[in-house]
């Protein structure tokens, strides 16, 4: 089933009645009439939450949790901060954290090998949907040896967010750079939290991962597995500007886009999916890697 990412925007209340999300919305001022609204908890894959009066019950978050939800917190500038996911995502999860932890060296630059390659791949999709210059990052795909020695990921990013975007907009990829880093921001905090939870239900550590090591980073893993699912959001963010330049302030429609990307269909294993349906079977690939079952991750093919 394809679970529903859900944002909420406004001030309310959030609790939980009969396996529903309740938003009340009787306590705002100027709100106080408008009808309850509900949506079944079981259809929730992520909660964004980005309003400073919003607040939650704890049964609410407890439930929500129960069903592998991931909840996503925004601050006062609207951009999303933090994550909370359930520790309790797999039925086996006890064998499977500790096949990950005893992962071998070599297994895991295998698995980056593999990661990078098909992250270039996809960015020379991206490239080759708009009529620019893809070959050169197709070559970069086939040169990237075991662990990446050669750093074919950095060369391939100097590349391709030098063309990326038209000329008109000097583009920098900076986090705190300028539009559209905002929109690539919000749209990867979306993909985190979609892998990040896609890892907990295979029973996996988002902490422990393949190649991010930063020791302040809770979701190493997370961050590794996400990179071939970048290029989606780099193609959202891309047809975004295509159509408008105004995009320097996250306007609800902005989001509203941004937050279909879980949904939007990719071609994963010869296969059309929806990107979150694909993230589960990328991070039970995983799985199957650190329990010695197969070697190779599945990713989708841009």
């Amino acid at each position: 089933m394809i679970k529903r990412t859900i944002h909420i925007g406004t001030a309310c209340r959030l609790s939980t009645q009969h396996e529903q999300l309740v938003l009340k919305y009787s306590h705002v001022k100027g709100q106080e009439d408008m009808p309850d609204r509900t949506v079944p908890i079981e259809d929730i894959g992520i909660l964004v939450l980005e309003h400073e009066q919003i607040t939650l019950s704890h049964p609410l978050i407890d439930k929500l949790l129960q069903h592998n939800a991931a909840l996503v917190t925004c601050n006062t500038q609207k951009h999303p901060t933090g994550l909370l996911l359930n520790l309790d995502g797999n039925t086996v999860q006890s064998e499977r954290f500790q096949a990950q932890t005893l992962a071998t060296e070599p297994l895991k630059k295998q698995l980056w090998q593999q990661t990078v390659k098909a992250k270039i791949e996809n960015q020379a999709a991206v490239f080759k949907h708009w009529q620019l210059d893809h070959e050169y990052l197709l070559k970069l795909a086939k040169d990237v040896r075991s662990g990446d020695a050669d750093n074919c990921e950095a060369t391939a990013a100097v590349y391709y967010w030098q063309r990326l975007f038209p000329p008109a907009w000097n583009f920098y990829r900076k986090r705190e750079g300028t539009p559209p880093n905002n929109l690539l921001n919000y749209g990867y905090a979306i993909l985190r939290a979609t892998t990040a939870r896609s890892l907990v239900g295979s029973g996996l550590l988002p902490t422990f991962g393949i190649f991010h090591r930063n020791r302040y980073n809770a979701y190493c893993l997370a961050d590794d597995i996400m990179e071939p699912y970048r290029p989606y959001v780099d193609m959202t963010v891309r047809k975004i500007i295509d159509q408008t330049s105004h995009v320097a302030d996250l306007t609800k429609e902005l989001k509203t886009t941004l937050l279909q990307i879980p949904a939007m269909d990719v071609l994963i294993d010869g296969r059309k999916s929806p990107l979150m349906i694909a993230m589960q079977r990328t991070t039970a690939s995983l799985a199957q890697c650190y329990l010695g079952e197969t070697r190779k991750i599945i990713y989708p093919e841009l």
